[in-house]
């Protein structure tokens, strides 16, 4: 008997019920009859020549069943046991419908659900169902059409952050379309813009339940009735009718406006951290490019966001060895022994650090204290290891980004290294806790000074002993205002270089490994503040006046 791996997903009833019909006419159990149903789907999937023509089952777009909003809400799907070989299911994932913005491991409303899809379209190909919601909404459509339906409710729902970024963009590609061309129509910050404003379209998104049901009418507009297969196509081709609703939905007003005045919240900064990771991509696809075309005069570059100097040394490489397709020798033995790093650039993949010689290329000696740190990270997560040992940490911009560039090492770390002493690191305990407690009662004022009750901002006074408890607490009551509350760590702030710097200085292998480790986790982490200043800026210069 195979091996199977066990897994789990949640289906609306009206599936479950089809998926049962077909096994009792097989006479197979339900596990056979989903493993059947899925091997013929996937193999299907594969098959087809263009992905756009892949199918996906009308709930994935719109995300039905939702799960519940609130913790003790009841659910409406049903878990069905997935038992099947490994392989089978990572087939079903890579062939299944993924929106922009959605990612596997993710919050709630961020996660996809791709082995979800598999099954729906898997059982919908060969049972049809529908319920009360489906209705007579057309139940399969090709990828493309399913994209199409969500970026008119991307646009639709768009706040004002983003239609700022999509309106200037339209207005360069308006310009360009009436212009004759001349080889230098776009400056680079032209370029850029049109770039990220793609990215925003197409690959990142902000989500949350209000926006699934504003693709659940724009559904039953398009894809409901005799007209459906016509709403469809229209989908799919994305032509000119196609993108006269597009436009019209992105110069309309939001529809959340009423929604917005009765709860009291503004998705204003939802759509300010979707443009934040729009022009971070494109930023990041810039410095891949740099990466691998730059010169050994040309060392540093500037990254935007969030504002820190990279300085990488002047021999160190990157080559992309082919177009397409797995690494070739002696490239793939390089990566498998640590000797370098790959990531995917292109439909490729680029091999960094590695030496100019006059045969061709070879690994930068001494490399693996840097790279072995890398060891469990991604492929699509190298691009940021990379960037992260590159970093300077002690750079002085004269007119500097407002987000403190450094790197703080734990202060453990920092002790068991020698750098400290065991009175500094318990000194760097206590002032972290005395900064937390700051924290906290910076936070219950923003909340006194937006009106809330004394008996909440007694509770949240009594939870300062605990992070985790007043986190959880300030969440409950006010999101926006809890999601300026972080914790202080005791630290101590590295006063050296990059750690390619380091490596490069001789610096012992051990400490250079936990300065590329704590490089990569602290620069994560100022991203991430990065990103809330976007969210912050949002309300600023966007959001109501209190």
């Amino acid at each position: 008997m195979p091996a199977y791996t066990e897994t789990n997903v949640r289906l609306p009833p009206c599936a479950l019920d089809a998926l049962a019909a077909v096994a009792a006419r097989r006479g197979t159990s339900r596990d056979e009859t989903v493993r059947q149903l899925l091997t013929k789907h996937v193999e299907a999937q594969e098959q087809e020549p263009d992905p756009d023509n892949r199918r996906t089952h009308i709930s994935t777009v719109l995300r039905y069943p939702p799960p519940p909003r609130w913790r003790g809400d009841p659910r409406r799907d049903r878990p069905l046991r997935l038992r099947a070989p490994a392989d089978l299911l990572e087939r079903a994932r890579a062939v299944s419908l993924t929106l922009p913005g959605q990612y596997e491991r993710a919050y709630r409303d961020y996660q996809s659900r791709r082995l979800t899809d598999a099954v729906m379209t898997a059982i919908a190909r060969v049972e049809p169902f529908t319920d009360d919601f489906l209705g007579s909404l057309l139940p399969m459509l090709r990828h493309r059409a399913a994209l199409g339906l969500w970026r008119l409710t991307t646009a639709v729902t768009s706040t004002k952050p983003e239609k700022a970024l999509l309106v200037e963009a339209e207005a360069i590609r308006t310009r360009m379309a009436y212009e004759e061309p001349s080889g230098d129509d776009l400056t680079p910050a032209e370029e850029h813009l049109l770039l990220a404003a793609e990215a925003l379209e197409e690959e990142v998104a902000w989500h949350a339940p209000e926006r699934f049901r504003e693709a659940v009418g724009l559904a039953r507009r398009l894809l409901a009735g005799p007209d459906a297969e016509t709403g469809e196509q229209l989908l799919y081709a994305q032509g000119d009718e196609w993108e006269d609703l597009y436009q019209d939905a992105l110069q309309a007003a939001n529809p959340f406006a009423l929604l917005e005045e009765a709860s009291g919240y503004d998705w204003v900064g939802r759509g300010g951290t979707a443009v934040w990771r729009a022009h971070r991509r494109v930023e990041l696809q810039d410095f891949e490019d740099w990466l691998i075309g730059r010169e050994d005069t040309d060392t540093e570059r500037v990254m935007p966001r969030p504002g820190w100097l990279l300085r990488t040394p002047a021999t160190w490489h990157t080559h992309v060895p082919v177009s397409r397709g797995p690494l070739p020798e002696p490239y793939a033995t390089w990566v498998a022994q640590s000797r370098a790093l790959a990531f995917p650039h292109r439909s490729g993949q680029a091999v960094w650090p590695l030496l100019r010689r006059p045969d061709g290329w070879g690994p930068v000696p001494g490399i693996e204290p840097l790279t072995r740190a890398a060891a469990d990270l991604r492929p699509d997560k190298m691009t940021g290891f990379v960037e992260a040992t590159l970093v300077d940490w002690n750079h002085e911009f004269e007119d500097g980004p407002t987000l403190p560039i450094a790197l703080e090492i734990p202060a453990d770390k920092a002790q068991a290294f020698g750098f400290i002493t065991t009175e500094e690191r318990h000194e760097a305990m206590a002032q972290a806790h005395l900064a937390t407690r700051r924290r906290m009662d910076d936070i219950i004022s923003d909340f006194e000074s937006h009106g809330f009750e004394e008996e909440i901002l007694q509770l949240l006074r009594e939870a300062r002993h605990s992070t985790p408890k007043f986190r959880g607490l300030a969440r409950q009551f006010d999101k926006r205002i809890a999601s300026k509350f972080t914790q202080a760590r005791a630290t101590w702030r590295w006063p050296g270089r990059s750690a390619a710097g380091e490596l490069l200085a001789g610096t012992q292998a051990n400490l250079v490994a936990c300065l590329a480790t704590q490089a990569y986790r602290h620069g994560r982490l100022l991203l991430e503040y990065s990103m809330h200043e976007a969210w912050q800026d949002a309300f600023d210069r966007y959001g109501r006046r209190m």
